[in-house]
């Protein structure tokens, strides 16, 4: 049980108090910003630690929620797999993290266009799956963004 709790709260951060889902979105952006700095992140291994962020999310998720309750508030994985949704094919600059983590918050505490929803799915699916959606609707802004500037038109 100590694996998933360990998992669930990212190292603990889930025990901070107040505003752990933004520091572990914050602490998702350093480790990805550590990884792939200044260039697109290679498309299997982002993909792969995306998949399995979220997989040991969902699996510690089902683990947890009997002693927690349903999406405790401790458990912050959830938020370490929607930034990293957020981030996946987008270079990995420090404006475009930036953009994507408030992005990310910005989705995941409104929590608009269905993604309130998803928190009703049962054990591990419910933790995850609003974050994911809010890190895929992030991620379509800011792939937006990158095109534009591609094309170089000012925004």
């Amino acid at each position: 049980m100590l694996f998933h709790k360990l998992a669930a709260t990212v190292f603990g951060i889930g025990y901070l108090g107040k505003g752990v889902g933004t520091i572990a979105a914050f602490f998702a952006c350093i480790c990805w910003y550590l990884l792939w700095a200044g260039k697109y992140p290679p498309v299997i291994p982002s993909i792969l630690v995306t998949l399995v962020i979220t997989a040991l999310g969902i699996w510690s998720g089902n683990k947890v929620e009997p002693i927690w309750g349903k999406d405790h508030g401790r458990v912050v994985i959830d938020e370490v797999a929607g930034m990293f949704v957020s981030l996946l094919f987008v270079p990995v600059t420090l404006p475009y993290v930036i953009t994507a983590f408030i992005l990310f918050r910005f989705f995941d505490i409104l929590k608009p266009l269905f993604i309130k929803r998803l928190e009703a799915l049962r054990g591990g699916w419910g933790v995850m799956a609003d974050d994911l959606l809010a890190g895929v609707y992030a991620n379509i802004i800011l792939q937006l963004i990158v095109w534009l500037n591609l094309l170089n038109v000012k925004i």
